[in-house]
């Protein structure tokens, strides 16, 4: 049996234009009045990227004569504007950037090469005007457009093979939602049996409820569950299973021979409508209990209150000038001894490029590639279910953040750009930027006569996709130390199942609802590069010992480090050990430091980290082989650019990507590697998962820290650290190393409490739309 995805690329597709992470204008001030007293506010502190971020997206112009190029005659694409596009046209999915090769990159901002690499556009188009409709990629350029650009198939990065077509057996939205229209209108006699509900009165019967869809041979079919009515502004859609599920045959693209050939109720199969009426007729029939749309399933205030909780709470402020510096044009940034790029693309989303601590790169290339959430139930909907995110591109799901909330309101917050077919949207305040103390200090020791304690200050970049039920907020963390924190925190409504007969799938919640178990599996690329591109994977193992020393009679139970090397590709797929046993650094050998040792940056869990359970999945096939282990280490190619491809989910049988074909036995020995790491949860939903799951507890997070490569601990540069000498007999002597103290005498409350009212919201993507082709403003 193979399966496929429903076909979400038509929801939503868009690139970068024009400086895509547009900084918000930043007022410059000096002293603000607030009544009687000051407080004091400053500019953001300016750079200049040392050369030009050849990461950046298309420029508008760009753009535009992109998508006028490839509606152009000379092409003969015949390609309908997206406006005008039905399922049956061929259009535009997205237009972004082609991001660079590495080899090219480096060529030019190491110094050996004059030019920067020439720039060309990533297109993919579906075409819809055939029996067998298909999506493509294809590389546009060189840019700009001029009279020796081309348009061409582009398989470069994938490992397929062939023409590049990805066949899209879905293609026909517009009839699917007619056809659950007519279902809903065929069953309305025992959809008021079983809840006294009708289309009429908005039931439900969402075309994406379920993905993907099954794929048997030639035929093409697909479970849906019936839907309790949304009655209020919350998105509740996924709490309220029925516990009604009818499967189609949508085989072809003729809708008169599709047809239903199945329902499912209280885990009895009904071959036919009619079976299912005439079961319902039965007085031995269990008609279970429905749900509805209520407060337990909105996420605004409600609940007994909380003692003192309306006063004001602790907030986090900055009462100095921003100690970090910001190139708006190429969107380059520096903070402490760290430096690097930004970049925002339709398919990968916000990304860190040419990262460097002391001058000197450690990573060329940090960022989420994928994530996958695989649900299991009694159920054909929840047992089927498997979300590639990253299918409707991770650009277009950045969303507006809340300042205060997401971000301090201190931070500096820049703006997005996608395209969405051919119209573009700005995300204001996309991504973030703020210094924040971590509440508790990186370094302290105390003794008899004294005691020192250094502040912990770290720097961090944020965004929030939200896709469908689900926000992903990821954060990268830099600290005094060297060290960079990738995280993930997950919110928002769970998918969860019915409860009839699912006491082996989740607990039960709420009166008819239980929380359906599933993995959440967030695929990141560390591209690093320590003291150059030839690095090696050095294993280090604490590992039990039975000793005989000279200097003992008998022997000792002990422990001892085992070290060793990664050697090639074929042993490249890594689990952390059950007791954190085993350390993972990416070295350099040819490079060892004073004492010998082989400086490198170490990879390791910080919380909680995931892989998936079901390693031989149905449903994920080949389309998810990045998903099975913690870690992995490859060789790095250009072919090999990402571990999946955004249309993985459309063909999981035969992806454009299949991430197993990337261990082919190749050595790892000084070569440049590419870590690719796994963060995530197993998550079985609770009742404190209702309304919402929370940050506090979904949570994930690895830790990229020095590892022999530096002299010592450098955050004893900072000056932000005291020194308290004591004495018997006379006050404690102080010494701050110079650092300044704040000297504004009151709150700029703009930071405490930000004007919301401007708050745009920007796009929402959803995974269950109704209308396939447009994505929804938020208000």
């Amino acid at each position: 049996m193979q399966f496929a995805n429903l076909f979400l690329a038509s929801l939503v597709s868009g690139v970068a234009l024009s400086n895509p992470l547009q900084r918000q204008s930043l007022v410059a001030r000096g002293v603000a009045q607030n009544g009687s007293e000051t407080f004091c506010s400053y500019e953001q502190p300016t750079t200049v990227g040392p050369y030009k971020n050849i990461w950046q997206g298309l420029t508008e112009k760009e753009t535009v004569d992109v998508i006028q190029f490839l509606h152009s005659d000379a092409v003969g694409l015949n390609l309908t504007a997206a406006a005008n596009a039905s399922d049956w046209d061929n259009a535009i999915l997205s237009v972004e950037l082609m991001l660079p090769n590495k080899t090219e990159v480096l060529q030019y901002i190491d110094g050996n090469a004059t030019a920067s690499p020439v720039r060309h556009a990533r297109a993919i188009l579906m075409f819809g005007a055939t029996e067998n409709p298909y999506v493509r990629e294809y590389m546009v350029g060189p840019l700009p457009i001029c009279n020796t650009s081309t348009v061409s198939p582009y398989t470069f990065r994938t490992t397929r093979g062939g023409d590049g077509k990805v066949t899209v057996r879905n293609a026909d939205q517009s009839k699917y939602v007619e056809l659950s229209a007519s279902i809903l209108r065929e069953a309305e006699d025992v959809t008021k049996f079983l809840w006294n509900l009708t289309a009429a009165d908005k039931i439900q019967l969402p075309l994406a409820f379920m993905a993907p869809i099954t794929v048997t041979g030639d035929e093409v079919s697909q479970w849906q569950s019936f839907i309790a009515p949304t009655t209020s502004i919350y998105d509740t859609v996924t709490l309220l299973p029925l516990g009604l599920y009818v499967r189609t045959d949508i085989t072809g693209r003729d809708p008169s021979k599709w047809q239903t050939t199945g329902w499912l109720y209280n885990n009895i199969f009904y071959p036919t409508l009619d079976d299912l009426r005439t079961a319902i007729k039965d007085p031995k029939f269990e008609k279970l209990a429905g749900t509805s749309d209520q407060e337990w399933a909105h996420s605004n205030s409600h609940g007994e209150p909380l003692k003192f909780d309306e006063m004001p709470p602790p907030t986090i402020i900055n009462q100095g000038p921003p100690r970090f510096a910001v190139d708006a044009k190429e969107e380059y940034v520096e903070w402490m001894d760290f430096s690097f790029y930004i970049s925002s693309t339709h398919q990968k989303g916000l990304r860190l490029y040419d990262v460097r601590y002391k001058g000197k790169r450690i990573l060329y290339e940090l960022g989420l590639d994928e994530a996958i959430a695989h649900y299991a139930g009694i159920d054909p909907v929840q047992s089927g279910t498997i979300y590639f995110d990253g299918g409707n591109g991770f650009g277009p799901t950045i969303v507006s953040l809340v300042r205060g909330y997401d971000c301090p309101g201190h931070a500096t917050f820049l703006n997005t750009t996608q395209t969405t077919k051919e119209t573009s949207y700005t995300q204001s305040d996309g991504v973030c930027l703020f210094e924040m103390d971590k509440g508790y200090p990186i370094q302290r020791h105390g003794w008899a006569g004294y005691t020192g304690a250094t502040k912990n200050i770290g720097f961090t970049v944020r965004a929030v996709y939200t896709i469908g039920n689900y926000d992903y907020m990821t954060s990268y963390e830099f600290s005094l130390d060297g060290s960079i924190e990738v995280s993930v925190r997950a919110s928002g409504y769970i998918s969860a199942a019915y409860y009839a007969n699912n006491e082996d799938y989740g607990f039960k919640i709420h009166d008819s609802l239980s929380g359906s178990l599933h993995d959440h599996v967030i695929t990141f690329k560390a591209d690093l590069d320590v003291l150059g591109t030839e690095n090696s994977v050095q294993k280090i193992e604490i590992v039990p010992s039975t000793e005989k020393y000279v200097w003992l009679n008998g022997t000792r139970n002990t422990m001892k480090a085992r070290k060793s090397f990664i050697a090639t590709e074929d042993d490249g797929k890594i689990n952390w050990s059950p007791n954190g046993g085993s350390m993972y650094a990416v070295v350099n050998k040819d490079q060892p430091n004073s004492n010998g040792e082989y400086p490198g940056y170490r990879i390791a869990p910080a919380t909680g980290v995931a892989y998936l359970t079901v390693q031989d999945s149905n449903i994920t096939r080949n389309a998810g082989h990045q998903s099975t282990h913690h870690l992995y280490v490859t060789k790095h190619k250009d072919s090999e650019d990402a571990c999946t491809h955004q249309y993985n989910s459309v063909d999981i049988e035969d992806p454009p990507i299949d991430f197993s074909k990337y261990f082919d036995g190749e050595s790892l020995d000084q070569e440049d590697l590419v870590v690719w790491f796994n963060l995530g949860m197993h998550h079985m939903p609770h009742t404190g998962d209702l309304p919402n799951t929370v940050f506090t507890t979904a949570h994930s997070a690895v830790i990229i820290s020095p590892f022999n490569y530096l002299r010592g601990d450098p955050s004893r540069a900072s000056k932000q650290q005291v020194e308290i000498a004591l004495s018997e007999n006379n006050p404690a002597t102080v010494k701050t190393w110079g650092a300044q103290a704040a000297t504004c005498s009151s709150i700029n409350q703009g930071q405490v409490n930000p004007d919301l009212t401007t708050y745009s919201g920007g796009i929402t993507v959803q995974k269950y739309p109704f209308d396939y082709t447009v994505p929804d403003r938020e208000l």
